[in-house]
């Protein structure tokens, strides 16, 4: 018999599988396919941090070093929110010439040696909670923070409050971190001092799909299970089964973002809550303006930082800057650990939010969007009030 025959004998051959072998097969081939795209994803989304971090950038001048300019940033320049787009705004309107760090650093005005982290839910709190573990044995401070909780109190009446601040955010005499899901409580109002405010913040929009995938993560689930049992209701398949756009575009009552609606405190949709305060008849009302102002006035007068991880260097920089006695070190600490950083809580399973639900969302969103815009230029803002500072001192 010849070579070819060979071939061509082994090329028709039909070799019968059982079935349940084909399945198998089928399984292992979607499951290698999965696993090298989440790979895949990855290595790209390290690649563009590498690019991002090794181009140049006309800030060198200035200390602004293309390491902090993010990738979501890069090539949008003229955007207010960039780094260079405050920059540039900035210098043109004249403020730039007359800026200091002590016009945008609240850290003095504290009367006592706490950090009090009110985190708002899924905007990467848990990460900076670990980071803080990791400093306090550098810096030699107590991390604390409260318990868990089947459902978090944000909004409280004023026995509460006065408890909380007297039980556990005020309890401790040597310097510690305090961290809790809680709106912005007015010490002044108890007569207490005021700890040193911190924070960060996410895009509105990011938020909202990330809070909708996380209560249907499996490790969530269990993890509710395990903290409470009976007394967390395990949701319907159909309840977990759902997906974000079809949820939005369809109206289904979990995803319609009705303005000045004071209901679904429970899925966190309100970041500007947590920066308001304690008033639910202002801070309640969804997409609401005073409420936004409020949030501002806030954070302009009594936060020291209000970070956020799409601006990670920028972020880490302010908090070493601004608040040394807790934060020194932090890069350092935060680089040597990314690894594990960048997996605290991440769903890597999280399906893409459609441009056409983006859109519906932003339109619904407006206030909760200025917010955080606000929020990221009063940042860049301090960071550039340090850099100036650092390179008229080095100019002598």
């Amino acid at each position: 018999m010849k070579l070819r025959d060979v071939e061509n004998a082994f090329k028709y051959r039909r070799i019968p599988y059982p079935k349940r072998s084909v399945e198998l097969i089928a399984l292992l081939a979607i499951s290698c396919t999965f696993f090298l795209f989440m790979h895949t994803n990855k290595l790209n989304s390290r690649l563009k941090e590498m690019e991002v971090k090794l181009q140049p950038s006309e800030f060198s001048a200035l200390g602004l070093t293309g390491n902090h300019i993010s990738g979501h940033d890069a090539g949008k320049h003229d955007d207010i929110n960039t780094l260079h787009g405050t920059y540039q705004y900035l210098k043109s309107t004249g403020q730039l010439q007359h800026l200091t760090s002590a016009q945008v650093n609240n850290t003095p005005r504290a009367q006592l040696d706490t950090l009090f982290f009110n985190r708002v839910p899924k905007a990467g709190s848990e990460k900076l909670m670990e980071l803080l573990k990791l400093l306090a044995k550098r810096n030699n401070f107590q991390a604390r923070r409260d318990s868990e909780q089947l459902l978090e109190t944000i909004l409280m009446d004023t026995g509460y409050a006065r408890n909380l601040l007297k039980t556990e955010i005020l309890n401790c005499t040597t310097a510690n971190s305090y961290t809790k899901h809680v709106a912005f409580v007015n010490f002044a109002a108890f007569k207490k001092p005021w700890p040193i405010y911190i924070n960060l913040v996410r895009d509105p929009i990011e938020r909202l799909v990330s809070w909708f995938y996380y209560t249907r993560a499996p490790w969530y689930l269990e993890d509710r299970v395990k903290s409470f049992g009976q007394a967390y209701k395990v949701p319907s398949m159909e309840w977990l089964q759902k997906d974000f756009n079809r949820c939005v575009l369809e109206h289904d009552p979990e995803c319609v973002y009705e303005q000045l609606e004071t209901g679904n405190l429970g899925d966190h949709r309100r970041q500007t809550l947590f920066f308001c305060g304690q008033h639910p008849s202002v801070c309640m009302p969804f997409n609401s303006l005073e409420a936004m102002q409020r949030a501002k006035r806030n954070v302009e007068k009594r936060y020291a930082v209000v970070g956020t991880w799409e601006d990670t260097n920028t972020t880490l920089s302010v908090l070493e800057a601004y608040i040394p006695r807790f934060f020194a070190g932090a890069r350092e600490e935060y680089y040597a650990m990314q690894g594990q950083m960048e997996n605290v809580n991440r769903n890597a399973l999280r399906p893409r939010i459609s441009e056409e639900a983006r859109l519906v969302l932003s339109r619904n969103l407006t206030h909760e969007i200025e917010f955080y815009q606000f929020a990221r230029q009063r940042l860049n803002k301090q960071y550039i009030a340090h850099q100036l500072e650092r390179d008229r001192s080095v100019r002598g």
